[in-house]
């Protein structure tokens, strides 16, 4: 008999407040220009032809809308906590756009890159949840993990195929491969963003639950958007990179989150 659903917590205001600060901040600096450039091109096009000044006025003014209604959507939505159908796609420009900016804004304003990237992977998580209106098959669901999960001593070669693992129980590779099997997952273990693509393009997922550190989850999620990512972030009692941990309690929570119950 399947348990209750426990709902999710809300997100703590912190996160939020970082996110959505720095979103507005990037915004507005983004609008500026485009008013100064709109400003500059008018002087120059009125020398050419009055009609050409109207003409990017307009096309400036056009692009203050537009950005203008993308943000104040993600900000609604990340305030609901709720991504919303009208929001999906727009999100993707989000990521794109405003997110590298905002990497390159927070730093100099005392936010280091990777508060900027964890506030980034939990709004993203909580929009996942929200949206994910239709549960998946396992077949279609790839749990992707770092290689510095493995034990930096270890001898044996798992990047290659993950069946090498031994399974001595020395690092979190071994519970997530039984956690993998119990949920009947494709699981994986890349070394980098190259091999990671390559992985994604031959499995060719619905889903991806994936492992890593905040750089490599931030990269991961705007490198493969449209395809969701749900970032569970390591734990690095010895440094980045090196024999890291992971929650696999979270882990399997979030394949409880996709999976169909059988």
């Amino acid at each position: 008999m399947n348990s209750p659903k426990t709902p999710e917590p809300a997100l703590p205001p912190s996160k939020k407040r970082i996110f959505i600060g720095l979103l507005g901040l990037t915004f507005a600096l983004i609008m500026l220009l485009i008013l100064i450039g709109g400003w500059v091109a008018t002087i120059g096009l009125n020398h050419l032809h009055p009609g050409l000044t109207l003409v990017a006025q307009i096309v400036a003014i056009l692009s203050c809308i537009f950005l203008s209604g993308i943000i104040s959507a993600l900000i609604f939505s990340i305030l609901l906590e709720k991504d919303l159908p009208f929001t999906q796609r727009i999100r993707g420009l989000g990521i794109k756009l405003f997110l590298p900016l905002m990497e390159i804004l927070g730093p100099r304003l005392g936010v280091s890159k990777d508060r900027v990237r964890n506030s980034f992977i939990e709004i993203n998580n909580r929009l996942l949840i929200s949206g994910n209106r239709h549960k998946i098959g396992p077949e279609r669901l790839l749990l992707l993990l770092p290689h510095c999960l493995q034990r930096a001593d270890c001898q044996r070669r798992i990047t290659n195929s993950i069946e090498n693992c031994q399974q001595c129980g020395k690092c979190d590779i071994d519970a997530l491969i039984k956690l993998a099997e119990t949920y009947k997952v494709r699981v994986a273990v890349a070394t980098g963003g190259t091999l990671a693509r390559k992985i994604v393009r031959d499995h060719k997922p619905k889903i991806i639950v994936a492992v890593a550190c905040e750089r490599d989850l931030t990269s991961g999620i705007h490198d493969t958007f449209p395809l969701p990512v749900y970032g569970i972030l390591n734990q690095r009692p010895e440094g980045p990179c090196w024999n890291t941990r992971v929650d696999v309690t979270e882990v399997e929570k979030a394949l409880r989150i996709f999976l169909k119950r059988v």
